[in-house]
């Protein structure tokens, strides 16, 4: 599966052009009044501006292999990251992959990944060029196992081969894309902030189609 586009909301449209021109190198491709457009890889990044809504979402970017720690230090210039278990990276073994984290201006918890099994390889010096795509999206519901189910029925995205479905946290898709679905008032690891949720716009490639969500 590959995220194309996602749209999430803020509250402050000039203060999110700030954070990640400065945090990851991004400059807004196109802004209007009520929007930013980035470009992260392949997938096309929106805000859209919200009033005083505080909406807190978790996504992820992914990384080439060889630029993950390139990335991590020049994220960690720049911004705080998040601790994980007293460290900085995240080891996930059964996904083979690793990754860290951070609060975005909105309090969004992004993280940045690397996935050894899709063995990427960026011969270039790091930049905001290395960014693949965006490769997860957080889904929050009150009936987690509902939502897996029905995005396997109706846009054949199947459960994440990679990790166990449980009724509070599933994955759904693959390696190159993932909907990390979780249930409403779960902690977004590694914090302790509460999923809640708010309007999310995802337009993604699956099996060749291309599909097209709104929660």
């Amino acid at each position: 599966m590959n995220i194309i586009e996602l749209e999430l909301l803020s509250d402050d449209l000039t203060a999110t052009e700030k954070f990640y021109k400065k945090v990851l190198g991004l400059n807004a491709s196109f802004s209007e009044k009520d929007a930013l457009f980035f470009q992260v890889g392949y997938t096309k990044l929106i805000f859209r501006k919200s009033d005083n809504q505080k909406p807190v979402y978790h996504f992820a970017i992914d990384l080439p292999n060889n630029r993950f720690f390139d990335a991590h230090y020049f994220v960690k210039a720049n911004t705080s990251l998040i601790k994980v278990e007293d460290d900085e990276i995240a080891n996930f073994v059964n996904w083979d992959a690793k990754s860290f984290y951070f609060y975005d201006n909105n309090g969004n918890i992004v993280e940045c990944i690397t996935r050894y099994p899709l063995r990427p390889y960026d011969e270039d010096p790091f930049s905001s060029k290395s960014y693949i795509s965006i490769s997860e999206v957080g889904f929050v519901t009150n009936n987690v196992k509902d939502l897996s189910d029905t995005l396997a029925k109706e846009e054949g995205v199947p459960i994440f081969k990679r990790q166990p479905r449980t009724d509070t946290f599933t994955v759904s898709g693959d390696d190159e894309g993932l909907f990390v679905i979780a249930l409403k008032g779960r902690d977004w690891y590694p914090t302790s902030i509460k999923a809640q949720s708010f309007r999310t716009r995802v337009i993604f490639m699956q099996n060749g189609e291309l599909e097209h969500i709104v929660r």
